[in-house]
């Protein structure tokens, strides 16, 4: 295998060659592609397929992969410990490479045990490490790990984010006190309601009201293969969540199902649900009044049509819609075109109230694929502890797009100063 060679010419004894000093810029290039062989095995061969087979339930084949990988990450041991005296270029040398995939072995040891709350803290051990291989902030990932259609709220001063079901449960949460180092939490939501399929959840969204906190979450249901929404509740933004309802929230079976459940609040305190209907080429973004608890539908409101795809970039699809009121204007954030493809990206379109009408106002997406993303999307809009806009959303590594690769977690600041949003450049601060 390519990757094999190339990581173990890093275990030459050049490091320790007398004429080492020679031979430095040869040996920076040789870091540098191993660096990029290593990140995309982590990505190709480790992540996406521990997240894949934890997601879906096959361990067999996840089982079957480990060997290959941890005979492959035997080789890299070896490699590092033979080039860890001259291998710290650039600030991103061996010692990081190590440290990444020492931590993504222990969570394959611990998902081949069936452990999968171990092996979500073990790959959240090492995010930092992990991120910086991957671009870090240049991009502006914060959790290279498998973490598909992000919410974030903060809570005191402490972030928590939650996303579409992988390695830690049906809807997996992580924490956060600088927006940078990341910690798996757990699973949100331990247990679906009687008439829901499992591990077919996505898409949360959490509401703080009235010393609660709420769920919107997208669910099969299990009867008649339908997606809808549902809701949970929780004590706390770290869960337990539960949902005691017996049927859907919302679900328009007619149109294709209900999913990408999002919560708007005006000024005046009435809530709303915003969502999505149908599938590609007939997709619809909608917002209904909620009732005064928030697990309903206000008495006697009916769904109002918010967005169509009208634009050539968003090729028949409009989802994963938020809703932000900023300098007294309603912006509708979404995402638009092939979610499976590096084609996706996130529009916004401006609207007169909660219930709309909306218009669709970039004639191209305000984020779309670029340096050190591709894809882009699954958006939710938060703020920090300054009260400065953020953008949290998932995308694939440039050259590992489409499932069952990772979507993994970035954040970008919003920059509200203009008639329309934009997407500021990455990096914290």
């Amino acid at each position: 295998m390519a990757t094999a060679v190339a990581v173990a010419g890093l275990g030459v004894s050049v490091w320790y060659d007398a004429h080492a000093h020679l031979r430095a810029n040869a040996e920076e290039s040789t870091l540098k592609a191993a660096q990029h062989h290593l990140a995309a095995l982590r990505h190709d061969k480790v992540v996406t397929n521990y997240a894949n087979a934890v997601t879906t339930n096959r361990r067999n084949d996840l089982e079957a992969s480990i060997g290959t990988t941890l005979n492959q990450l035997a080789g890299v041991e070896a490699s590092v410990s033979s080039a860890n005296a001259g291998a710290s270029l650039e600030g991103v040398g061996i010692s990081t490479l190590h440290t990444c995939l020492g931590g993504v072995q222990a969570a394959l040891s611990q998902v081949s045990a069936n452990n999968n709350a171990a092996a979500a803290k073990d790959v959240s051990a090492v995010s930092g490490p992990c991120a910086l291989l991957d671009g870090g902030a240049n991009a502006g990932l914060v959790y290279p790990f498998d973490f598909p259609d992000p919410d974030v709220i903060l809570v005191g001063r402490t972030y928590y984010a939650y996303a579409t079901n992988s390695v830690a449960g049906n809807i997996q949460i992580i924490a956060s006190s600088d927006l940078t180092h990341w910690t798996a939490v757990g699973n949100a939501l331990p247990s679906l309601p009687a008439w829901a399929k499992p591990d077919n959840t996505w898409a949360p969204e959490v509401a703080r009201a009235n010393g609660s906190f709420f769920m919107y979450y997208a669910v099969e249901v299990a009867a008649t293969g339908t997606q809808c929404i549902s809701v949970a509740t929780a004590r706390s933004a770290q869960g337990p969540f539960v949902d005691t309802s017996t049927g859907p929230l919302e679900c328009q079976q007619s149109l294709g199902g209900s999913i990408d459940p999002s919560t708007f609040t005006d000024t005046n305190g009435v809530s709303y649900l915003v969502w999505k209907s149908g599938g590609p080429g007939s997709s619809k973004v909608w917002s209904e009044q909620l009732n005064a608890a928030g697990t309903g539908i206000a008495s006697g409101a009916s769904p109002a049509l918010l967005l169509l795809p009208e634009r050539s970039w968003e090729a028949g699809t409009v989802e994963a819609p938020d809703l932000l009121r900023a300098n007294g204007h309603y912006f509708l954030f979404f995402s638009g075109n092939d979610w499976n493809s590096a084609n996706y990206g996130i529009g916004v379109a401006t609207c007169t109230g909660p219930l709309g009408p909306c218009a669709d106002a970039t004639p191209n997406p305000i984020l779309s694929s670029g340096a050190g993303i591709a894809g882009p999307g699954g958006e939710s809009i938060f703020t920090d502890t300054s009260g400065a806009y953020w953008m949290a959303f998932h995308s694939w590594v440039p050259g590992a797009v489409g499932f069952p690769n990772s979507r993994d977690l970035y954040l970008r600041r919003i920059d509200l100063s203009g008639a329309l949003p934009s997407v500021a450049a990455p990096g914290p601060g």
